[in-house]
């Protein structure tokens, strides 16, 4: 029976994850680009700035401008900047990057609108928290006869946080991780991790906003310094690697080595659909923990939401893929975290695979997190506060099992569902852009006489 599932879901991911899926998010990204007058492209050092800036009109919130980031950045940097990378290069070639960076210079676009919907259609809920996110957004902007598609976004949410992204895969690479690095249990692993999860979930989202808002900056700051001491230990094979990277986009890469060679199709596909894995720019994910922020303003929340693309994809994934190639170890036929592993080794021999070994265990316990609060903004969507703490303690649990299973039919089911979140996120973008041009237009030229209130 699993055989049969397994080979379904593989199926139906094929053609969720094919072509129309790749142009429908690049295109949202696009459109929604050029009628913003690409001000999420000359307004991103602005926009960088406001990260550290203290909001003088802070408004009703939970949690800081840059705490609502760090805790959407804790979901997206993670095992998809180690393994997803390393993935697309492997069966894409080195040309899957560029096509990744186009990805995320649209996506920004596609981070802003969500962050601006975010704040603007966000309710307070029983407890006096802020909830928002597509659901919202999709029922209080587009229409109340919507709300069957917010409620199939929320349920693949619930779906995604417990068997994908969040709770059994993270538990899964953590696990994997520390028994290969330290020779320690998955039980004891996985056991481990669902109590520390537990003590920050429990707390909501200030307190899984306070860790994330430290974890976060050192884990990614451990990760860039190792790999600029890789980089420039090679500094003579980066004009290499980046020429490599710009023609085999376009002219597509033959075998060599390992690697079995891939044309331009196979190093787009790879590259978009690896960059959206890493950044969910359109998934609707981050949108959730951007509507808890401080603020006023949604243009504000906006600017700062798309940060995280450029931070997760342009920067971190970039220079992953880079110490892949200068390396010299993308053609050896190694995918996935084992690819990055490898060019760690080869870069930084001795401590190279115990730092990768530190940072899955740090990228999976943050993403663990932040999908926690996904899922939980999810339930309470659908079924109230009162479900909250069983779906939580349920999320404890499928850390349990993650930890202690082979996950190929769960990455088989969460790529489906997490396709499957896209659909009706996009369809509010694209459906709301009108309100979200107003809104920008307001923000940044205040004399314009626009009837629009900022916050609903």
């Amino acid at each position: 029976m699993q055989k049969q599932l397994l080979s379904f879901f593989n199926a139906a991911s094929g053609i969720v994850w094919g072509v129309p899926m790749l142009v429908l998010l690049i295109g949202t990204g696009i459109y929604l680009t050029l009628r913003l007058r690409f001000i999420t492209i000359t307004k991103l050092p602005h926009a960088l700035k406001l990260i550290f800036t203290k909001n003088d009109d802070e408004g009703e919130g939970d949690v800081s401008g840059f705490e609502a980031l760090a805790t959407a950045l804790s979901s997206t940097i993670g095992t998809g900047n180690i393994a997803g990378v390393a993935t697309a290069i492997s069966l894409g070639g080195p040309g899957a990057a560029l096509w990744m960076w186009i990805a995320a210079l649209f996506g920004t676009a596609t981070k802003f609108a969500e962050g601006v919907l975010a704040v603007k259609y966000r309710v307070k809920n029983e407890a006096g928290e802020m909830s928002g996110g597509p659901m919202y957004y999709i029922e209080k902007g587009l229409g109340k006869k919507w709300r069957p598609l917010a409620i199939f976004f929320a349920f693949c949410g619930i779906l995604v946080s417990w068997f994908g992204i969040g709770a059994t895969v993270q538990a899964n690479s953590l696990a994997d991780a520390l028994d290969a690095n330290f020779g320690i249990s998955t039980w004891v692993s996985g056991t481990i991790m669902a109590i520390l999860v537990g003590m920050v979930v429990l707390g909501g989202i200030k307190r899984i906003a306070k860790v994330a808002g430290k974890i976060v900056p050192l884990m990614s700051a451990l990760y860039i310094l190792s790999i600029a001491y890789i980089l420039l230990t090679n500094l003579g094979e980066l004009p290499e690697a980046i020429s490599l990277i710009i023609t085999s986009a376009f002219n597509g890469q033959s075998a060599v080595g390992g690697f079995a060679g891939a044309g331009v199709m196979m190093a787009i596909k790879r590259g978009v659909s690896r960059g959206v894995f890493s950044n969910e720019a359109g998934v609707g994910s981050a949108p959730i923990a951007h509507a808890s922020a401080k603020t006023n303003s949604p243009v504000r929340q906006g600017l700062i939401a798309m940060t995280g693309t450029f931070i997760d994809t342009i920067l971190i994934c970039t220079l992953t893929t880079l110490t892949i190639i200068v390396t010299g170890v993308w053609n050896s036929g190694l995918t996935g975290a084992a690819l990055t592993t490898e060019a760690f080794n080869v870069g930084m021999p001795g401590p190279g695979g115990f730092l990768i070994g530190i940072g899955i265990i740090f990228f999976a316990f943050s993403t663990a997190l932040g999908w926690c609060f996904y899922g939980e903004k999810c339930v309470e969507y659908l079924l109230g506060n009162k479900a909250v703490k069983p779906y939580k303690i349920l999320y404890l649990l499928c850390i349990l099992i993650g930890a202690n299973s082979k996950l190929n039919l769960i990455w088989a089911i969460s790529d489906v569902a997490n396709a499957m979140m896209i659909i009706p996120n996009l369809i509010a973008l694209l459906g709301l852009s009108g309100i979200i041009i107003k809104i920008s237009r307001k923000y940044f030229d205040p004399s314009l006489d626009e009837d629009i209130n900022l916050v609903k």
